[in-house]
């Protein structure tokens, strides 16, 4: 629709000539965990634009390196809760008060448009946002994967948390809220918005951290996350799968019939 500032699709772009808007205060939830290497970055990104950002709060889950003061050193609020990633996001929405919440891992760097992104993000019709992924690194399997995270984002409504999640705080507690699960708590959240309103692509990519990939190999992310999905998706409880998910060991050291996610031993 021309003039409106979204482009076509379900991706965000900008209407040239469009006059500025009004920004309401952003409040910025990061979990963390012994993710000292990482956060000063994505930390100085989100100083660098006090007209947007209102607040960022980083909540640890019992770091033992210097997560919590190099947070605090960046000027960032730090709070603290056990139990997992979903526990972390829910506490950091509870502990926040501006109208739009946007959740981002601790091992994320933004691309260097993110804020115009949001702004427009913040002046448009009613949705849920999200980044496009880019995952560290190179090669033709990364590439392809990111195109299939893209078209399962879009098409099926399916944004994970690595993508970062943007949403009014209003449409956030109407959908319930991250529950405070140890695993799965994304797609939780994301499968309840998405019977509520459109999940659109802000446009550019969120750089996440390599390792896990590096650590299991492309096939073995990809057979994990597929083993976690269909588990999940049987009834297998979340602390199950996180009992599995945090004890995978690189490509090699299991067969793949002893990934399968059994739900009866939820």
């Amino acid at each position: 629709m021309a003039g409106d500032g979204r482009g076509t699709g379900d991706r965000l772009t900008p209407t040239p000539g469009s006059g500025p808007c009004p920004l309401p205060p952003l409040a910025v939830v990061i979990p963390a965990l012994n993710e000292a290497a990482h956060l000063p970055l994505l930390l100085a990104q989100l100083a660098a634009m006090p007209a947007l950002v209102a607040e960022v709060l980083v909540v640890d889950g019992g770091s033992r390196d210097r997560t919590g003061s190099i947070a605090r050193l960046a000027g960032a609020r730090v709070a603290g809760v056990p139990g997992g990633r979903g526990a972390q996001l829910a506490l950091g929405a509870q502990q926040t008060t501006a109208p739009w919440l946007l959740f981002l891992h601790s091992d994320t760097r933004l691309p260097p448009d993110w804020a115009a992104a949001v702004t427009l993000a913040l002046a448009s019709p009613p949705a849920g946002w999200y980044f496009q992924l880019q995952i560290e690194g190179a090669g033709l399997g990364l590439g392809l994967l990111q195109a299939g995270v893209a078209l399962r984002s879009r098409w099926l409504q399916r944004p994970y948390g690595d993508q970062g999640l943007l949403v009014r705080r209003d449409v956030y507690l109407a959908a319930g809220g991250f529950r405070p699960l140890p695993l799965m708590e994304d797609l939780d959240l994301v499968e309840r918005l998405a019977g509520q309103l459109r999940l659109r692509c802000l446009g550019p990519a969120l750089l996440v951290a390599g390792r896990r990939w590096r650590r299991l190999g492309l096939w073995g992310c990809l057979w994990q996350n597929w083993c976690l999905r269909r588990a999940w998706r049987q009834g297998v409880g979340a602390e199950a799968l996180a009992q599995r998910y945090y004890s995978q060991k690189p490509t090699g050291q299991k067969k793949p019939d002893q990934l399968t996610l059994d739900p009866a031993q939820n």
